[in-house]
């Protein structure tokens, strides 16, 4: 089930995935008009489960976002599919275009549209993504735990990566891929460890009746592993942010491209907030969550304070073009004429 798109939303909330739809379900709860529209590609959608979410551990994805889905609806938020192309400023507001040719108008924007994976060039890395070859011990760990690890080299958090497998497994295997093998203390850490350092390019992924089986080398070796751990260079979508002057900046930890916001979700360009992974690539699903939520109460109370500066203005000055029309209809009913 899906809402056809109206004219015009108190919130439009741009991604529909945890923070989206959390973020939505705070604010129709607020009684404010809010549509969310989703482009449907969910970054956790090849995962099996949902992991570290209290009261939900292990469920499907796509379960968790149809129940989400259900409940915004629920509060009367609409769910709308489609990929935003464009964005630009319109008086207070923004007008908010789709790649379809559908537009409407926002007061307020909260941009939840998460990030996407890119990974190093390796032959069946992006086939097997999300099921043996994993990111975050945090979602996969004890799904690999005792199981025959490699980590391969791809960026600056790799080495510390590594140190994090460690914790399921005492089989772990560090690929040096294109990087240069470690060196001072942080070899000596490994050692100690017991974590065995493969140097050399990794070429591709080799797999058995569906299932990894090893890692082949540029050289011709084969170094047999069940699971491949690998940092991804993590970019948040949100390059139709571009006519508002808003382009996501690279992260402090040096894993990719983010929005930057500030405590509260607002990020730099007035009215837009943003939460989950477009601004902080390592939320998982829950603080993901939390993160729309948040943002959602702060463009609520900020909604607020414009509807109150607004009633002020209003009281202080009672004779407008509203307010005489208000006035000729009580007085002179279907005889009134003028404004």
């Amino acid at each position: 089930m899906t809402e056809d798109l109206e004219s015009g939303y108190d919130v439009v909330v741009i991604g529909g995935g945890a923070a989206g739809l959390n973020g939505a379900l705070m604010l129709a709860r607020a009684r404010r008009s809010v549509v969310v529209i989703d482009g449907g590609e969910p970054r956790n959608a090849p995962a099996s489960g949902v992991h570290g979410l209290l009261g939900r551990e292990g469920m499907p994805p796509g379960e968790l976002l149809e129940r989400g889905r259900a409940e915004v609806r629920g509060y009367g938020g609409g769910i709308v599919p489609g990929e935003v192309t464009d964005v630009t400023r319109e008086g207070d507001g923004f007008r908010v275009v789709l790649g379809d040719g559908r537009v409407t108008r926002a007061r307020r924007l909260l941009v939840t549209t998460g990030l996407v994976d890119e990974l190093p060039d390796v032959r069946g890395l992006r086939e097997r993504w999300g099921r043996d070859v994993v990111h975050c011990p945090y979602c996969h760990g004890w799904e690999i735990r005792d199981q025959a690890i490699g980590v391969l080299a791809s960026g600056p958090m790799s080495l510390h990566q590594v140190q994090l497998f460690r914790q399921w497994s005492t089989d772990v295997v560090f690929f040096t891929h294109t990087s240069a093998p470690p060196a001072g203390e942080a070899a000596e850490q490994l050692a100690a460890r017991g974590v065995t350092v493969v140097e050399g390019a990794v070429e591709s992924l080799v797999v058995v009746d569906d299932r990894l089986v090893g890692l082949r080398l540029a050289d011709g070796r084969t170094v047999a592993r069940e699971a491949v751990a690998v940092a991804s260079r993590m970019v948040a979508r949100a390059g139709f942010l571009g006519s508002l002057g808003l382009r996501t900046v690279e992260h402090p930890s040096g894993a990719g491209e983010h929005l930057r916001t500030d405590a509260t979700g607002r990020t730099d360009v007035p009215g837009v907030w943003a939460a989950g992974n477009v601004t902080d690539p390592s939320a998982q699903v829950g603080a993901a969550a939390a993160g729309g939520a948040w943002a959602a109460a702060q463009i609520n109370a900020d909604l607020i304070g414009d509807e109150t500066r607004r009633a002020v203005a209003a009281f202080r000055d009672p004779f407008c073009a509203a307010s005489e029309q208000r006035v000729a209809a009580l007085v002179a009913g279907d005889r009134r004429h003028g404004l």
